[in-house]
């Protein structure tokens, strides 16, 4: 339980959660640079983001690299903090055909690819991922780590999609709230579907990949072309 309480602990910089975030951003601040230091400015397609994630970066370093995140959602997003940083563009990640090749500087992508359907799909997200820009980042959490990061729960997501349904419609788990009949409890547990090492790397095997750690234990997957 103290392991699940400190990877939802958003609030205290020395969570795991604070240190996750901070490393991440590090490498995504290496990349905005190679990128400045080329071209003088920044062109970001972030798939699946919301403005409020690019809190984590110094909003004059964003400035200074002539940094533009375009923001791709389905339903847009509505927490713009600054207008001329970003666009919101109402889309799915996995068919943009209104951008052409190399479109974007950098493609950014943090825990979304799981969120996207089933294999199908996910092989479609990591097209537009590889297309869209000459560079990209994209984070997933790991199947074979023992806390759910959706559902905040031990070995929730080993167990089968029955079980699972089961258990959402007695309490909430996580971020899914109480299911009040089988057809929510299926959408919510269906709309996490987590992947593993094999699967991730072959999804993006043009890219060096790392793990997130905790302890031994792999908590996240990043692949970074770059």
């Amino acid at each position: 339980m103290k392991l699940i309480h400190a990877l939802q602990d958003n609030n205290d910089p020395n969570s795991l959660v604070s240190r996750f975030r901070r490393a991440r951003s590090k490498r995504i601040v290496d990349l905005i640079t190679a990128i400045h230091a080329e071209k003088g400015a920044v062109r970001i397609i972030d798939l699946g983001g919301e403005a409020s994630y690019w809190h984590l970066f110094d909003a004059d370093f964003l400035k200074r690299s002539n940094v533009h995140i375009t923001l791709v959602n389905p339903g847009g997003v509505d927490d713009v903090w600054d207008d001329a940083l970003f666009t919101v563009v109402d889309g799915d990640a996995t068919h943009l055909p209104q951008y052409g090749d190399n479109s974007f500087d950098l493609v950014h992508s943090n825990s979304v690819i799981e969120h996207v359907g089933d294999w199908v799909r996910m092989e479609a997200f990591a097209q537009e991922c590889r297309r869209l820009a000459p560079k990209y980042y994209v984070q997933t959490p790991y199947f074979w780590f023992p806390v759910e990061p959706h559902f905040s729960s031990l070995f929730f997501h080993w167990k089968s999609e029955q079980s699972r349904a089961r258990a959402l419609m007695k309490r909430a788990h996580g971020f899914s709230q109480k299911s009040p009949d089988v057809g929510a409890a299926m959408r919510d547990v269906q709309h996490a579907r987590l992947l593993d090492k094999n699967q991730f790397r072959f999804l993006y095997a043009d890219a060096k990949h790392h793990d997130e750690k905790v302890g031994p234990l792999t908590k996240s997957m990043i692949a970074i072309r770059a």
